[in-house]
């Protein structure tokens, strides 16, 4: 009788386990899209000084979180090519899902002359 009320305890618990996990996949496989542009670097709201050659990003205040999402990555996608960035930065004037990204992160998805770029992003 004990050995079935622990069997049931641990499906119970591998069921909830497997349940957090597939959350967490799930929010993190979640793809947004917006523009993205490009801005030169310097000091970040998330405290740090960054380089224009960084590959790094500015969120939209919905997704920047109060700086609750400082220092953790995104991957962006843009006709085939794929880069990670982090999140060191506030972008104010980005609506819904649109970033901001450093010059260098910019360049390595399109030329900085088109300036403006439809992407697909989501949590790495």
């Amino acid at each position: 009788m004990f050995s079935t009320k622990l069997a049931g305890v641990f499906s119970v618990l591998a069921l909830a386990v497997g349940m957090a996990n597939a959350a967490a996949v799930d929010a993190s496989a979640a793809a947004f899209g917006g523009d993205a542009t490009y801005y030169y670097t310097g000091l970040g709201a998330c405290g740090a000084y960054s380089q224009n050659s960084d590959f790094i990003v500015a969120l939209p205040p919905s997704q920047y979180n109060n700086g609750a999402n400082c220092w953790r990555h995104i991957k962006v996608q843009y006709q085939g090519r794929t880069i990670d960035a982090t999140v060191v930065d506030l972008c104010p004037g980005c609506g819904g899902d649109s970033i901001d990204l450093s010059p260098g992160a910019f360049q390595a998805l399109s030329s900085l002359d088109a300036g403006r770029i439809r992407v697909t992003w989501n949590w790495a």
